[in-house]
């Protein structure tokens, strides 16, 4: 017979390996680095699994690792070492599926772009357009009131807009929260 520690063990492991890649491509749209991102999802897990025999509703752990995964996001921006952008004189090859190149080449720069927006912000634009949380989940996330969330969107898609002129495409983006508001 197992003991409850070991089946707390499999379930979370079972979480893990389900959610791992989404929550690393989340962290990865708001840091813009794979090792950080790397870093953050690895913070982030930590945290659940030593509050994972204190779960009691399975539908609520998106929400708590996502909350995890922003909250050490934010903090680790306001470390100055953080902070650095790294200049590459190329920009490395990337090991691609079944992507035409122009679809890749439209992330690259949208991915940089990204990264131009101020962290609050930016982590503000992942939760309610890449997430698609609406403006009520991602004021839980972000732990702020509703109307930050909102000045926060329209503060982040200003900079996106100016950053990328012509190559953002309003409809894209106003389709990709789903209709929520």
């Amino acid at each position: 017979m197992r003991s409850h520690e070991d089946e707390d063990r499999r379930q979370f492991s079972e979480y893990f390996t389900a959610r791992r890649e989404v929550v690393r491509h989340s962290a990865y749209l708001m840091c813009g680095d794979w090792h950080w991102a790397d870093d953050l999802t690895q913070a982030a897990f930590i945290r659940v699994a030593s509050a994972w025999h204190r779960v009691r509703d399975p539908q609520a752990l998106d929400a708590f690792v996502r909350t995890c995964l922003v909250r050490t996001y934010l903090s680790e921006t306001r470390r100055v070492w953080r902070r650095r952008e790294r200049v590459v004189a190329e920009m490395p090859d990337v090991a691609g599926g079944s992507d035409d190149a122009e679809s890749v080449a439209r992330r690259v720069v949208f991915a940089q772009a990204l990264r131009q927006v101020p962290p609050r912000q930016r982590v503000t634009l992942v939760c309610r357009f890449y997430q698609g949380l609406d403006v009520a989940e991602t004021a839980v996330a972000l732990g702020c009131s509703e109307g930050t969330v909102k000045s926060q969107t329209s503060k982040g898609l200003a900079t996106l807009r100016k950053v990328l002129g012509d190559a953002l495409s309003v409809p894209v983006l106003a389709g990709a929260t789903g209709g929520k508001e």
